[in-house]
């Protein structure tokens, strides 16, 4: 097997890499950006007012929404839709809504602005830019026969859209996402997809962008070095946990 290697320094043997896609794969940030401001716009015309005041700023917290950007760590960057869903109906409930028409007006909200999101993209023909340097990296992955696969809180067809947006399908094995179970960041979600790889999780490696994505391969039983934080997806580097090793650029990695 080949030894992944970061910054000249070993860490293991690999069969396969495990790749998250927001903010790993994909620069993700300003889409996001985008879609979480349309979804506290459109809750603030949902309601009346008198409760749109108190409404904002607990949205605000609740998506991670800065005036620099997205928190990298909050809801918007790492949970999935139905988590960003009923955290937006549990603010829309603390300014005097009931749990079933919160839920409701959530609903609402996130499908006006997945159509508005979706019609942006449609417009532009591409989806989120991919990190700087990725394809060359894939590329040497399948050179030294390391199958590669996404594991994501996205749903199929936002994998998938990505992918084939930048020619990056046929570099990808096995798509785990949202509409998987266990989903992500459940270790059984890579048991899952190790087993549609054919591989066991002690000879991949996982990169992610989160520690909920860091704590996940350790526990599903990725050596400890081969689960890689990577930070040069946003605009406030991801606040990730040592001593994991940290890739700043694919251009760190490379395989002997």
């Amino acid at each position: 097997m080949p030894l992944l290697q970061l910054r000249g320094t070993g860490l293991g043997a690999v069969e396969a890499v495990l790749f998250d896609k927001d903010g790993t794969l994909s620069i993700s940030e300003p889409q996001l950006l985008t879609l979480a401001q349309a979804r506290v716009l459109l809750c603030l015309e949902g309601v009346e007012a008198e409760r749109r005041t108190a409404l904002r700023p607990l949205l605000e917290r609740a998506y991670g929404l800065r005036s620099s950007g997205i928190c990298p760590a909050g809801i918007t960057a790492v949970a999935s839709r139905e988590h960003n869903l009923i955290a937006t109906a549990t603010a829309l409930v603390q300014v005097g809504l009931g749990w079933p028409e919160a839920l409701a007006l959530s609903e609402q909200v996130f499908a006006e602005a997945d159509q508005a999101d979706a019609r942006r993209h449609m417009a532009a023909g591409v989806t989120s830019a991919t990190t700087a340097g990725l394809l060359p990296w894939l590329q040497r992955l399948r050179a030294a026969g390391v199958v590669c696969a996404v594991i994501s809180n996205d749903d199929m067809a936002g994998i998938e859209q990505f992918l084939a947006s930048h020619g990056l399908a046929p570099y990808f094995q096995a798509l785990w996402s949202a509409e998987h179970r266990p989903r992500k960041p459940d270790p059984a979600a890579v048991h899952g997809l190790c087993t549609q790889l054919g591989v066991e999780a002690g000879r991949c490696a996982l990169i992610g962008d989160a520690n909920s994505d860091l704590r996940m391969a350790v526990a599903a039983g990725i050596p400890h070095p081969l689960a890689l934080g990577y930070t040069a997806a946003w605009s406030t580097p991801p606040p990730l946990a040592e001593p994991h090793p940290l890739v700043h650029h694919w251009d760190e990695l490379s395989l002997a």
